[in-house]
Order: C-alpha cells, then structure tokens, then sequence
C-alpha cells in the first residue's frame, strides 16, 4: 500500500498468479499524470516479476495526455515500422489497436515478435470500452516457454522461423504503408538495415523474407520466453474455407503472409 496515494496493488485475479498486478486509484478520477511520481517506482518495483500492470480509476485526459504519460517512464515511443496489421497514428508514438472488424479475434502473440526489432513495453489506453467482447488476452510467455516440451522448443530454437510476405494486391496492407513510404530505394534501405531480403515482383507488388528467433532472452531478468508469431503467420491459422480460397487466387509463395 503506498500511503501518499493510498494506491490499492494486488494481482488482478486472486489465486492465478501476478499477471497483471492491478494499481487501483484511491478514488475514480484521479488524473494520471498527476500520480506519475509515486507510479514510475511503483513500475520499476512490479512490473518484470508480475510481467504487467493494469492501472484502473484514473482519468487519462485523451490521447496526447496518454502519450505524455506513458513517455514520462524515459523510454523513447517508437513508430510503428514493418507492421503487420492496419493501424491509424493518432498522434506521435500512439496508434489505434489494429483495425480489423469486430467480429474477428486476434490470438495472443507478442508484439512484433515476428521481427528483429521490438519495443520492450508496450501500452493500452482503452479510450472508448467497447460495448460487447473488446478483450485483449494476456498470458507469461515464460509460463508458456516453459509448458512447451522441450524437443518441439529445441527444435524451434535449432531451426529459427522465416516470415514471409507480400504485400498488397488487395490481399494484405500495402507495402507503403507497412513502410511509410511510397519510394522503394527507401524500402530497400530499410530492409538492407534491418536483416530482411526484399524482392520487386513482375507485377510491382513486394515479396520480403526474414529469418527471426522462436525465443528470447530478457535483457533484465535473463528470463528465457517464447518469442514469434509463427501462429499467427502460418498458413493453418487461417479458416479453412480462407485457406482454400486463397490457394485457389494465388501460389503459396504468393500467400500474403506464411512461416517456415
């Protein structure tokens, strides 16, 4: 309990582990920003054992305050670089949840996990609570590491993932926009800079392949997780009636997204 704020921190769920401590405020409405003080130590002490943290009862103030707020922990917000998912920025470092109709639901996965470059935290601000579903699963992935028997990991680890994609023909966000550009040299240099092969088809549209890690070390705890999105990428993820269409319109080499 801390006793200027009289912040109430427990484990969300009782019984079921730490994840997420919840921070409750001492009253509805206390600005968020006004607490940052007594929450940045309170982050620092919880957050790699309880592996996140749910603020609830404060007023966030809107987009920009949540920005403010969330870059007032130090660490720089980033863009959002070689997406994999349609987002809006709403304002520097803040993005809208990916922007797929309600009635689809996206698995648990760790953020750009199917890349080498990834944001260490990551932050929700749920601005508007949706009227019906609107969850966002949360699971350890050093829990799931660790249930996963260890000859399917090894194997993982031994043989690392290729991403594949292509991009566009109206099948998958378009190259321009996962890059932010409409200049292919700049495209180019990016993927030069970051490890991806890239490659211009006939039809103008854009092929890219890279070799990431099945698992990661935490650079703090040295924890060892569970770190891709071969579930989300692989070609079995989809519906079987989406599947079928899709090889029906294009090769597998051509599938706007797979993992090997």
């Amino acid at each position: 309990m801390s006793h200027a704020l009289s912040l109430d921190i427990r484990p969300l769920l009782a019984g079921a582990g730490t994840l997420p401590m919840l921070v409750q405020a001492p009253e509805p409405g206390l600005d968020l920003m006004e607490a940052l003080g007594e929450l940045k130590p309170l982050v620092a002490e919880h957050l790699y054992s309880a592996g996140g943290i749910l603020f609830r009862g404060f007023e966030v103030g809107g987009a920009e305050a949540f920005r403010e707020f969330a870059a007032g922990f130090g660490d720089p917000l980033l863009n959002y670089e070689f997406g994999s998912t349609p987002r809006s920025n709403v304002t520097k470092g803040v993005y809208t949840s990916t922007e797929y109709p309600a009635h689809q639901s996206i698995p648990l996965h760790n953020e750009q996990a199917y890349t080498l470059d990834w944001p260490m935290k990551i932050w929700f601000y749920s601005m508007i609570a949706a009227q019906t579903g609107g969850e966002t699963p949360i699971a350890d992935s050093r829990e799931i590491y660790r249930r996963i028997p260890a000859r399917i990991r090894d194997r993982f680890i031994e043989k690392k993932l290729m991403y594949v994609r292509n991009y566009g023909n109206g099948l998958d966000v378009e190259w321009s926009q996962v890059f932010n550009t409409e200049d292919e040299r700049v495209v180019e240099a990016y993927c030069q800079a970051h490890n991806i092969e890239c490659e211009w088809k006939d039809d103008g549209e854009l092929r890219t392949r890279q070799i990431c890690q099945a698992v990661s070390r935490h650079p703090v705890t040295q924890d060892t997780v569970w770190f891709n999105q071969a579930h989300l990428f692989h070609i079995s993820n989809l519906q079987p009636e989406v599947r079928e269409t899709l090889l029906d319109v294009v090769d597998e080499e051509d599938l706007p997204r797979n993992v090997y």
